[in-house]
């Protein structure tokens, strides 16, 4: 391992490989067990991590709105602004009102604890490193 270069940190940031976390996320698939019961198939939720940007905007909710927040920014599909999913006669005026409407607190706040793994909290994203 002494005879390997070491290349630098803003090396590795030049390479043309390394995707632009604003435009390219991770993302995963997930089953809402309770909604597939109801539904008698998979009920499949696409979810995605979430930019810097909207990492703050969430974080700038108040605490109660948190999660829901992150769901309605991090869920491709379904997509809870989609205007189907609101009836103001039924107390769903908004986008996060579909979400509260419709998922118990338990599933949203797991939601966002995929999602928040999806952005890169929740793990250990950074080593420490030794001198020799």
């Amino acid at each position: 391992m002494e005879n390997e270069k070491q290349v630098s940190a803003l090396d590795l940031l030049l390479r043309p490989e390394l995707p632009d976390v604003r435009k390219e996320l991770p993302e995963k698939r997930v089953e809402v067990k309770r909604l597939s019961g109801l539904a008698g198939s998979p009920a499949v939720f696409t979810l995605r991590g979430l930019t810097y940007r909207e990492t703050r905007q969430v974080q700038d909710k108040p605490r109660e709105e948190q999660a829901a927040y992150a769901v309605l920014c991090g869920c491709k599909d379904p997509d809870f602004r989609d205007k189907r999913l609101l009836d103001a006669g039924k107390g769903v005026a908004t986008p996060l009102d579909a979400i509260t409407a419709r998922l118990t607190a338990g599933e949203i706040d797991e939601l966002y604890l995929e999602i928040q793994t999806l952005t890169g909290y929740l793990r250990r994203t950074l080593a420490e490193v030794k001198n020799g």
